[in-house]
């Protein structure tokens, strides 16, 4: 099976020996996105609120690259820095995604790049 990197400047450029997405057949794996402006590199400013919208207008732009959109999304995996954030998350990410909605883990861990409060990987599958 052959792979395609996907690449995009609509999102932030990885920041270390990765790509944003990689394709395998027609299923695409997302790199962690993190609330990077993908114009400046530079960590949004504001909430857990405003982080989370930015991840997901990157990976909305990473869907997009490859030909998909998060509609197709089957999976989502979410790390925070706390999850007394999590309602808060979960508020934002209904607001990307509808029903059916993806399987989907939440995990608090001890730290993230640039010192971000979350971060998302995904796979979605192309129809």
């Amino acid at each position: 099976m052959s792979r395609s990197i996907i690449s995009t400047e609509q999102a932030p450029a990885a920041i270390g020996p990765y790509s944003q997405a990689v394709r395998a057949g027609n299923t695409v794996y997302f790199s962690g996105q993190i609330p990077l402006d993908p114009a400046t590199g530079a960590l949004v400013d504001g909430d857990i609120t405003a982080q989370t919208r930015r991840v997901f207008d990157n990976l909305t732009a990473v869907a997009a690259a490859a030909g998909g959109s998060l509609a197709q999304i089957v999976r989502v995996g979410i790390y925070v820095t706390d999850l007394a954030n999590f309602a808060a998350v979960n508020a934002v990410m209904a607001e990307y995604f509808q029903q059916p909605y993806p399987a989907r883990s939440t995990i608090e861990v001890s730290g993230l790049p640039k010192a971000a409060q979350v971060e998302v990987d995904a796979v979605m599958v192309l129809d």
